[in-house]
């Protein structure tokens, strides 16, 4: 009876294992996928100035709608295909909004220079918190919580510098959100590796929130003490 037991739990932490490796190559294989339309989204908004004469407070009404708009649609359908088209549109839709800040970058001598250097920066960060996820044997479902409340200032923060125009606040509010994106990465990350988060369309969705913070923060640092206009 004893190696009956052993035989059924051996076989189902194995079936659960797997379950979440699978839930996990998804998850990248799907992340991967999303940054097709996003730089799609970049280039077309890029080529055709979509967002550059649009001011500053319209252009935030128009990312708060279409984006959590679309977060909705992709929490609604993300137990079926839908949730996939409704993810790739919604990562389209990041990268015409992303296309202001890149055109600002390109418009420096060394843009390109720039915008490469922000991506493989993005890419170590991401790479070394998905190695740190399956290193870390702690728990960390504590740090969400914190790591939700300092989400959540820095978009106040930022909805409040639209009125303000502080060069300072939004310093401070790139190095912040480097530091918070990241770690929320490794969060993200590490609860699809522990089983906390088993779909993967919602694994893919905040995974690339983090990566897509991280990107604009490094893009907007580099381009204030990086970018070379002569």
């Amino acid at each position: 009876m004893n190696d009956s037991l052993q035989s059924q739990y051996g076989y189902g932490g194995f079936a659960l294992a797997a379950d979440r490796q699978r839930v996990l190559r998804n998850t990248y294989w799907l992340l991967a996928l999303s940054l097709v339309p996003t730089v799609l989204g970049a280039w077309i908004g890029v080529s055709t100035g979509l967002f550059r004469a649009m001011s500053g407070g319209m252009s935030a009404l128009v990312f708060f709608i279409g984006a959590f708009g679309l977060m909705f649609v992709i929490e609604r359908t993300k137990n079926s295909a839908a949730g996939v088209v409704a993810l790739l549109t919604f990562t389209f839709f990041m990268g015409l909004m992303l296309s202001r800040l890149v055109g600002m970058v390109l418009g420096f001598r060394n843009g390109s220079s720039l915008v490469m250097t922000a991506f493989g920066g993005t890419a170590a960060i991401f790479f070394a918190m998905a190695s740190l996820s399956t290193v870390i044997k702690r728990d960390l479902s504590a740090m969400g919580k914190f790591l939700f409340v300092g989400a959540l200032v820095l978009m106040i923060a930022g909805i409040a510098n639209i009125f303000l125009q502080s060069s300072a606040l939004m310093l401070t509010m790139l190095v912040l959100s480097l530091g918070v994106f990241s770690a929320f990465m490794l969060y993200d990350i590490k609860r699809v590796v522990d089983g906390g988060e088993t779909n993967y369309i919602t694994a893919t969705l905040a995974i690339y929130l983090d990566l897509y913070n991280v990107f604009q923060s490094l893009l907007s640092l580099l381009g204030i003490f990086g970018g070379d206009r002569d």
